[in-house]
């Protein structure tokens, strides 16, 4: 029955009246399609498990830990999930409060999972739905990892999510952090779709060309299964690793301080 049901979700999820272009295949003329990446298109999240449906559960945590402090105290603030996928973070906003978020993938199959769940989720693109969107937002959140992007394309996408904003308010958004040296030149090489990493100077130098003026970088925490006891022994090991890499840079005259395996920013 549930499969049955979300076929005929996927009939009637189509894009709204503030995306410019309707969706399409890769062959129609659109920015999005003309984007580098192909693969893994920005503007959809493919992170989600294989059973979409437990991910709401598994998710709930990472972006309780990471995301909810950074979010504003109004609860009526206007909220914009890029690439939210099957509507994880939507669905965890919806639970603290937040009254007004909508979340977009350009991938109708996976929008159908949070409109079942009564999500205000939409089948739209990132670039054109940005761009023609006619009232401003408090928060836009980029739910795709800023590396699916060249950089033309970064300064571009900011650009757009800045010039969307209300006064006051910023963006969310995160890459995979080239600084840490076990990990850094495989975030880069796993996927032929990734065209850099960041550090926080270089997340902030991408930030700045894009307009921004107040850029705060912060770590993205996967450690934060509490009732999980390997969950307190990968914490202890990364973080021990953490510790030793930082006095090994300053050794080299480097000041770095974050080395997770995602970092983010938030600029305004």
């Amino acid at each position: 029955m549930a499969t049955e049901m979300r076929e005929e979700r996927l009939k009637t999820v189509a894009p709204t009246s503030e995306a410019a272009t309707p969706i399409g295949d890769t062959t129609r003329d659109g920015r999005s399609d003309r984007l580098a990446a192909r693969l893994e298109p920005f503007d959809s999240y493919w992170q989600a498990p294989a059973d979409v449906e437990k991910g709401y559960a598994s998710f709930r945590q990472y972006y309780r830990h990471n995301y909810l402090p950074h979010m504003p105290a109004d609860r009526s603030a206007r909220i914009l999930v890029v690439s939210c996928g099957p509507g994880y973070l939507v669905s965890v906003l919806r639970e603290a409060g937040f009254s007004n978020v909508i979340g977009i993938d350009s991938d109708p199959e996976k929008v159908a999972y949070g409109v079942e769940r009564n999500l205000d989720c939409r089948a739209a693109r990132a670039f054109e739905f940005i761009a023609s969107s006619t009232e401003p937002y408090d928060v836009i959140v980029a739910e795709q990892e800023l590396n699916h992007l060249t950089l033309d394309e970064q300064i571009e996408f900011l650009t757009l999510c800045r010039k969307a904003l209300r006064p006051g308010g910023f963006v969310f958004v995160y890459g995979l952090n080239g600084a840490n040296p076990l990990v850094g030149s495989e975030n880069l090489a796993h996927n032929i779709d990734h065209f850099n990493t960041f550090t926080e100077h270089s997340l902030t130098q991408v930030l700045r060309l894009a307009g921004f003026e107040k850029i705060r970088t912060l770590p993205l925490s996967i450690y934060v299964f509490w009732r999980n006891p390997l969950n307190y022994v990968g914490l202890a090991f990364t973080g021990a690793l953490e510790l030793f890499f930082r006095v090994a840079y300053k050794m080299y005259g480097k000041n770095v301080r974050i080395l997770t395996k995602k970092i983010a920013a938030i600029a305004s």
